[in-house]
C-alpha cells in the first residue's frame, strides 16, 4: 500500500507491506467553494447573528483587524482584500492590521507580502504582536479563572475590532478559529501562560474538539469578550486550503457553527486503539517546526495504544525552533519524566512550557519517532524524540517488534483528521 503524507510544500510518499494490518484515517472531504469570493462577500452582507460589517463601522471609526501569523493556513491573501473592500467607506489610515503571531517569533517582510499580498503591506499599517513587551499591552480585565488579561494596547483603542482566521479542532483549546484571534494571537506572554497552565493542560476536557467544560477554552472565550470584539470573520478549509464554509458575524455564535460544522467533518471516530500510528502535521506551513509538529504527536496519541509507537513527519524547515523556550526546555532535561516535574513547577515560568507538557505527555505513554531531512539526529534526540530515518524502515522493525496481528494507522494529513476511540 502506498501512501502520501503532507510533508512540506512536496508531501512524502510511503509504502508499506502488505502484509500489515493497515487504517487510513482521512477527515470527510468537502469540497472547496466554487466560488470563494462571492462566499466570503455574502458572508459580510448577510451574517451570522448580527447586522451585516458596513452597518457596523462608521466612516470616523478606528478600525484593527486581527489576522493570523505564517503558522497557519488561513487564506489570508483572499480574506484579508475582500474584507477591506467591505470597509471601503472608511479611510485607509484609519484602518491597522494585527498579525496575531502570539508568542511565536514576527513575521518576515517577505513572509508578509507572500501571506497578504505586496498591495495590501504597501498601503496599510500592520502592526505585530511581541509578547514580550508589556508596554505595549494594556490590562483590560481578570477571567474568572483568575487571569489578568493583558491585550495589545493599539487594538484594544480600536473603535472596531474584527477578528478573522480559520477553524480547526486544536489540541488544547477544542477548536482553533474565534477568541483565539485576541488571546493568545494578541496577548501579553504572562497572558498567555497563565492560559497555558499546568493545572489546564492536565485536565481531561482539555482536548481535541471540546469546548463545553474545557477550561482552557473557557479563559480565552472570557479573555477575548473583555473586549466586546465587534466582527469575526472565520473559514473552514479542505486539504488543498480551499476554503469550504464561511462564518461570520457575531464572533461567538459563528465561531460555534463552525466548529460544529469543523467536528462533523474532521474527528473520525475507530473501534480500537493500534500499536503503530504513523501522522504528518498537515504539510506546510503548519509543519515548519518541531514545536508545532506536537499538534501531528497529539491527534496520533489520541488513537495509539499505551506502549505503542508513534511515526511523526514534518518537514521543519524552520528546525525546533531556535527562537522560544521550547528547544532549551526539550535539551536541558534529560528525561521525559524530568520534562513533566518541570512544567508543572509551580516556579516555572518560561515561554513555550505547554508545547513540552503535551508532548511528555504522549512520550509517557508512547514511543515518539520523528522524521524531518532538515534535522540532525542529536536534534530530535535533544527534542527527546527517537530519530527516524526512513519512516519504512521504521514501520518494518515496529511490526516485528508488536509481532503478529499488529495494527498500523496511518494519518496523512495530520491533525487535518481528528481520530477518537468510540466508545464501546
Amino acid at each position: 500500500m502506498i501512501v502520501r503524507l503532507a510533508y512540506g510544500k512536496t508531501g512524502l510518499e510511503i509504502e508499506l507491506p502488505d502484509r500489515a494490518d493497515v487504517t487510513v484515517l482521512e477527515p470527510t472531504y468537502v469540497p472547496g467553494l466554487p466560488d470563494q469570493a462571492a462566499a466570503l462577500r455574502r458572508g459580510l452582507q448577510e451574517p451570522i447573528a448580527s447586522p451585516p460589517l458596513k452597518e457596523l463601522v462608521e466612516p470616523s471609526d478606528e478600525v484593527g483587524i486581527a489576522f493570523s501569523d505564517i503558522t497557519r493556513p488561513t487564506p489570508n491573501d483572499l480574506m484579508l482584500p475582500i474584507l477591506l473592500e467591505g470597509l471601503a467607506h472608511v479611510p485607509t489610515e484609519a484602518i491597522t492590521l494585527f498579525n496575531g503571531t502570539g508568542t511565536h517569533r514576527p513575521n518576515t517582510e517577505g513572509e508578509l507580502r507572500r501571506m497578504l499580498g505586496d498591495e495590501i503591506v504597501d498601503r496599510y499599517r500592520i502592526v505585530q504582536n511581541d509578547a514580550n513587551d508589556q508596554a505595549s499591552h494594556v490590562l483590560v480585565g481578570r477571567t474568572s479563572g483568575g487571569n489578568d488579561v493583558w491585550l495589545h494596547r493599539a487594538f484594544v483603542a480600536c473603535d472596531v475590532r474584527i477578528l478573522t482566521g480559520f477553524i480547526e479542532p486544536h489540541f488544547f483549546a477544542g477548536f482553533s478559529g474565534g477568541g483565539k484571534a485576541v488571546m493568545p494571537g494578541l496577548a501579553l506572554l504572562e497572558t498567555v501562560m497563565r492560559n497555558h497552565s499546568a493545572k489546564h493542560l492536565d485536565h481531561p476536557k482539555t482536548r481535541w474538539g471540546i469546548r463545553e467544560g474545557n477550561p482552557l477554552w473557557d479563559d480565552i472565550h472570557e479573555a477575548a469578550g473583555l473586549i466586546e470584539p465587534t466582527f469575526l470573520l472565520n473559514v473552514t478549509l479542505n486539504r488543498d486550503h480551499e476554503i469550504t464554509g464561511v462564518f461570520a458575524g457575531d464572533w461567538e455564535e459563528a465561531h460555534a457553527r463552525g466548529c460544529a460544522s469543523v467536528k462533523r467533518a474532521a474527528m473520525v471516530p475507530v473501534e480500537e486503539p493500534f500499536d503503530v500510528v504513523i501522522t504528518s502535521n498537515s504539510g506546510y506551513p503548519l509543519d515548519l517546526n518541531v514545536y508545532q509538529s506536537v499538534k501531528g504527536m497529539s491527534a496520533a496519541a489520541q488513537v495509539v495504544k499505551d506502549g505503542g509507537s508513534i511515526i511523526v513527519a514534518a518537514d521543519c524547515w524552520d528546525g525546533i525552533p531556535e527562537h522560544g523556550d521550547y528547544g532549551r526546555l526539550l535539551s536541558e532535561t534529560d528525561s521525559v519524566a524530568s520534562l513533566l516535574e518541570t512544567v508543572r513547577d509551580p516556579s516555572c515560568e518560561r515561554q513555550d512550557t505547554w508545547q513540552g507538557h503535551i508532548q511528555g505527555l504522549i512520550s509517557q505513554r508512547a514511543d515518539v519517532f520523528f522524521y524531518s531531512h532538515h534535522l540532525t539526529d542529536e536534534q530530535i534526540r535533544d527534542a527527546l524524540l527517537i530519530p527516524c530515518r526512513d519512516v519504512e524502515e521504521t514501520v518494518e522493525a515496529l511490526l516485528q517488534r508488536y509481532g503478529a496481528g499488529a495494527t498500523v494507522c496511518v494519518l496523512p494529513e495530520g491533525p487535518q483528521t481528528v481520530p477518537y476511540v468510540q466508545a464501546g
